[in-house]
């Protein structure tokens, strides 16, 4: 049951950035890492990766389908770490000191957890489980 409502929550938050990185790309075009190129083409392309690995989650009928979309969302969110590392520089730079690092720290720090997150809602793992777990107990 967590499993599937986690499932449904990652899958409606990717929608909405996919949707987001489509209808308005300019703020994501200004934490594009430099070395990125075509960054507009770039931000499209997340945005459609959003949506397809959303929609990949909610499917019913393919658990391969699902473990995919899991597989290309945690190899999405590890592709768009230097992005929010950008983001980190940049806002920090600001003479105000932008968002701060209390917001950056945690930002930066949950991407492994939304790797794993994306992982385990599509049964592409089952750690922390017990799929490895002997039999006859231990």
């Amino acid at each position: 049951m967590t499993r599937t409502v986690l499932r449904w929550v990652l899958a409606l938050f990717y929608a909405a950035a996919g949707v987001i990185h489509l209808s308005n790309p300019a703020p994501f075009l200004t934490i594009m890492p430099p070395w990125v190129p075509a960054p507009t083409a770039v931000v499209a392309l997340t945005g459609v990766a959003e949506l397809a690995g959303a929609a990949g989650l909610l499917q019913p009928w393919s658990a391969p389908l699902r473990r995919a979309a899991g597989w290309g969302l945690a190899l999405y969110a590890l592709c768009v770490w230097p992005a929010n590392l950008q983001h980190m520089f940049n806002d920090t730079a600001r003479a105000d000191g932008g968002l701060g690092l209390g917001y950056h720290i945690p930002r930066l720090a949950f991407q492994p957890v939304l790797i794993w997150l994306a992982l385990w809602v599509g049964h592409a793992t089952d750690w922390p489980g017990r799929r490895g777990a002997t039999k006859g107990g231990a």
